[in-house]
Formats: C-alpha cells, sequence, structure tokens
C-alpha cells in the first residue's frame, strides 16, 4: 500500500521492523521495495534491496526488470538500463508490452546522444516498436510511411498500453522537435480512440481534458485547440461564455512536475490569458473577452513573423 500511495519512507520503515522480527520478506515485498526506489529514483537501494532479494533465493521477474529500468533511466545512466535488458535473456524473461512501454518512456528522458543504445533494445523487444521509434530518432521517413508504420504498430498492442505508447511516442517527437509527427500521432489517437472526449463543447464552456495525457501530448493537444479556436473566429462564429482546460489533480505521486505545473509553465510562455482555478483543482480557466483578444494578437504576431 506504501509503494502505491508513494510512502517511502513509511515503507522503508516498515520493511525493517518485518526483517528485525524474523519475518522473511517473499519475492511480492521485495518486489514492492525495488518498485518505491525505482519510482523515486533511488539507484543503490533498489540495487541493494536487489541483491538482498538474490541472497534470499528469489530471482526477479519482469515487473522487477520493468522497476529497474525505470530507476535507471530517471539516473540517466542508460548504459545500465542496456546491461537490465541484456540480463532478461540471460533469465530467459519474456519481455511484454508494459516492459516495452517503459523502454519507451526512459527515452523521452534520454540524452539524445544516447538514444540509439535504447533504439538498438527496443528494436530487439518489439520489432514493430522499434522500426517506429528508428523512422523517428533516425529520421528515415523519407517514403512517408510512418503512419501507416504507428497504425500497425498500435493494431499489434494490448489495449492497456495503447495510451502509454501514444503518449510516451509524442514524447519523444516533442524532445526530438519533429513538431509535425505529434501531431501526427495525436490525429492518430484521436482516430484510433486510444484518447477520448479529450474535447468537450457544451452552451456555456468549451473543454480541454488533459488529465490523461503526458506533457508532449497535453502541449500537442493545446495547440490544436488553439488553432480550433481560431479558426471559429475566422468563420465569424462565436465562443462561450467560458473556456476551460482540465488537467486532473495536479502533481503526480512520485513527480515533482505534474502536468498541471507542466501546462501552467507553458501558458505563461504564450502569454495566455488562462489561469488556475482557485476552486477547481487542476483547471485553467478563461473568459470568451480574454481569450478572443489574445488569439486575435496572436494572430497578429503571426502575421508579421511571416
Amino acid at each position: 500500500m506504501c509503494a502505491d500511495l508513494g510512502h517511502v519512507d513509511k515503507a522503508v520503515e516498515i520493511f525493517e521492523d518485518m526483517k528485525s522480527s524474523g519475518i522473511k520478506p517473499d519475492s511480492w515485498t521485495f518486489s514492492s521495495m525495488i518498485t518505491i526506489f525505482s519510482c523515486c529514483g533511488k539507484v543503490s537501494e533498489a540495487e541493494n534491496t536487489l541483491n538482498e532479494m538474490f541472497e534470499a533465493g528469489f530471482q526477479p521477474n519482469i515487473f522487477i526488470l520493468t522497476s529497474l529500468i525505470q530507476c535507471y533511466g530517471k539516473a540517466q545512466r542508460i548504459d545500465d538500463v542496456v546491461k537490465t535488458f541484456n540480463r532478461i535473456f540471460d533469465w530467459v524473461i519474456t519481455p511484454d508490452d508494459r516492459f516495452c512501454g517503459c523502454l519507451l518512456n526512459v527515452m523521452t528522458q534520454t540524452p539524445n546522444e544516447e538514444l540509439s543504445k535504447l533504439v538498438k533494445c527496443v528494436e530487439r523487444a518489439n520489432p514493430k516498436l522499434g522500426y517506429v521509434v528508428k523512422l523517428l530518432v533516425e529520421e528515415q521517413d523519407s517514403e512517408g510511411n510512418f503512419k501507416n508504420e504507428a497504425t500497425d504498430l498500435f493494431d499489434s498492442i494490448s489495449t492497456e498500453v495503447k495510451k502509454a505508447y501514444c503518449n510516451c511516442l509524442i514524447d519523444l517527437c516533442i524532445k526530438l522537435n519533429m513538431l509535425e509527427r505529434s501531431w501526427e500521432l495525436l490525429d492518430l489517437g484521436l482516430t484510433l480512440e486510444i484518447y477520448t472526449n479529450i474535447m468537450s463543447r457544451t452552451s456555456t464552456q468549451w473543454s480541454l481534458n488533459l488529465k490523461s495525457l503526458s506533457p508532449g501530448a497535453a502541449l500537442t493537444a493545446l495547440h490544436i485547440w488553439m488553432n480550433d479556436l481560431s479558426k471559429v473566429l475566422e468563420a465569424g462564429e462565436q465562443l462561450p461564455p467560458l473556456l476551460g482546460m482540465n488537467t486532473g489533480h495536479g502533481k503526480r505521486k512520485y513527480s515533482e512536475k505534474g502536468l498541471a505545473n507542466v501546462l501552467e509553465s507553458y501558458l505563461k510562455e504564450l502569454n495566455s490569458p488562462f489561469h488556475e482555478a482557485p476552486d477547481k483543482v487542476g483547471w485553467f480557466l478563461t473568459t470568451k473577452v480574454a481569450a478572443e483578444s489574445w488569439l486575435e494578437s496572436r494572430k497578429s504576431t503571426d502575421a508579421v513573423a511571416a
């Protein structure tokens, strides 16, 4: 339970109490401790717990190795990510969709000059995913096959991980400054219903619902929404009295920078009129008048820049 809630110190306290009272931790307990250390980026603690697990006669499973790869990724120890990846074949463990998703997530945090090391791992674990990632990282899509390859990938993976894969691929696009690709992926996600109900409208409020999106996917959706709002004004139509963006409950466990923080910072960069609502957690709101003025000013700025 402590691992699920991100209560690191309490989990450690219970774990040590268990051992000092003569109760031997089982593989599930070791797994929970490695997970909690990995999510917090506590590399040495995760490694020490893994060694304890070996000494107790247990072998790691795919869940533990997934956690370790996440841990090394957070610490930017890419060679250790590769080393851990190679060990799964020594232990005759088959990479599953979540494991590959973790590799993909690590790529979004990896310095560009080290990405090629991880591309090789992803290609070995899931050739379809590896091909899509390679098209992005090595900019090989001269024949325009990217969207078709991405569609084939999403058709081949389990429903549970489709959104995570799409989020990570969009984040990778943003990291590589491939904005058109991020738009393509978000559009594909909407078409395949990986993302649903992102944009909603009532007579009094239009909303952008971002709470299931990664930072890169959220910013991509924001730009598409802004374009849609501009088109409404260009067509001579009216905006509703209120416009809002919902990021959910802000900070996630184990995270110092929740989606609300990322969006708030970016909205300030854009000099936007959206501000966090004091009475609605995770919501950023503005009025019709303020939104229209802002969109018109952006239009003028873009025209001058062009």
